[in-house]
């Protein structure tokens, strides 16, 4: 049905009918009746007014609402400005929603907004898809958990919570499989065991050309791989693959690689498996002038970490847009510079760079939300 059922006041104040306001001067109009949000009022005969507030239903005869910063106010009295238009601050009946619109359609995400559109239509139940499962499953001899000691040429497993951030934001449910030692045999088992209860399996690490890298192998001898790598830097070799029903995701181990791979490539994936419309699925980035020069052209596609900072303001045409600066240090180790910046820019393949330029920023916010 229609959202609200009913034409409401926009403001404290009188309805009233306009046909009892002159074009100059004032009105002087008896108040027969008090109306609040979640009442009804009874029509309203000529020169007569209601005294009425925000969200209220506006009585029969009513056409306006006269703000009651406008009127004055003397005994059951009130006078009326003039002129007034019909409508003025009133809501009409369906202002929000129509009957018979589309108000969320297939494949949207359900956020708070929706969520409050869902009430205000006043189902209590809606048909949804269920949250899609993702196994996640690192690999590495040298991982350890944070708050054991390393050993010499060990590392915490940082990749672990960056997944487990991620896919809680993008509405998963997480199966967290551990860590499989560096063995052909226990990473067949642990992905086997993945496949078994999950939709999507995601790995982190062995999906290189190394002698200790076992996952492309391991897929090979019980799915297929579709995809060996990605003309982008960081984050070259990434897998996707299938085992049985489950898709296979391969993620490289260096931990922004696993970051940046996840926002342009696994979180797509992941929403256009969970039914997201595709078009929602890839935030659009937007284009900003670089504060920095790139002055060797690479061969691959560069996401280098970046955030926005103020323009200098001093275009004489208007505000300048904000510029684009990088972090100093790009390699796929530091995930410090990934904390430390607000998105990506995108820097074409073949592409040089000198301040000023073009680049497309691609926000954390749109890349995680």
């Amino acid at each position: 049905g229609d959202v609200p059922g009913h034409a409401n006041s926009a403001m404290d104040g009188y309805a009233v009918r306009t046909a009892d306001i002159p074009d100059r001067g004032e009105a002087i109009l008896t108040v027969v009746q008090r109306i609040t949000a979640g009442s009804a009022g009874e029509a309203l005969a000529p020169g007569e007014a209601a005294r009425i507030f925000t969200g209220a239903p506006i009585p029969e005869g009513a056409d306006a609402i006269a703000i009651q910063e406008n009127c004055r106010r003397e005994g059951d009295k009130v006078i009326v400005p003039a002129p007034l238009a019909a409508g003025t601050f009133v809501r009409p009946r369906g202002n929000d929603i129509r009957a018979g619109d589309v108000v969320i359609a297939e494949g949207a995400r359900i956020r708070p907004q929706e969520m409050g559109a869902i009430a205000s239509l006043g189902a209590d139940t809606v048909e949804v898809r269920r949250r899609i499962r993702v196994a996640i499953l690192a690999t590495g001899d040298e991982l350890r958990e944070p708050g054991e000691d390393l050993a010499p040429g060990q590392i915490y497993n940082s990749n672990r919570f960056t997944l487990i951030g991620l896919l809680e934001r993008a509405g998963c449910d997480i199966v967290d499989l551990g860590v499989v030692a560096d063995r052909i045999d226990a990473t067949c088992d642990a992905l086997r065991t993945g496949a078994s209860r999950a939709d999507v399996l995601i790995t982190t690490g062995g999906v290189s050309v190394g002698e200790e890298d076992h996952i492309r192998h391991a897929v090979e001898s019980m799915g297929e791989i579709f995809i060996r790598k990605v003309a982008v830097r960081p984050g070259k070799p990434i897998v996707h693959g299938r085992i049985e029903q489950c898709d296979l995701i391969g993620l490289p181990g260096n931990p922004v690689s696993t970051l940046v791979g996840f926002c342009l490539f696994v979180r797509p994936f992941l929403l256009c498996r969970s039914g997201v419309d595709a078009a929602r699925a890839f935030p659009m980035p937007i284009p900003v002038p670089a504060d920095f020069a790139w002055p060797v052209a690479q061969s691959r596609r560069e996401f280098a970490r970046a955030r926005l900072i103020p323009s200098q303001g001093n275009s004489p045409t208007g505000p300048d847009m904000p510029r684009a600066e990088i972090h100093p240090r790009q390699g796929s180790d530091v995930l410090s510079a990934a904390t430390w910046a607000g998105g990506l820019v995108e820097i074409p393949e073949g592409r040089t760079l000198v301040p000023g330029d073009m680049v497309l920023y691609h926000s954390f916010g749109d890349l995680l939300d």
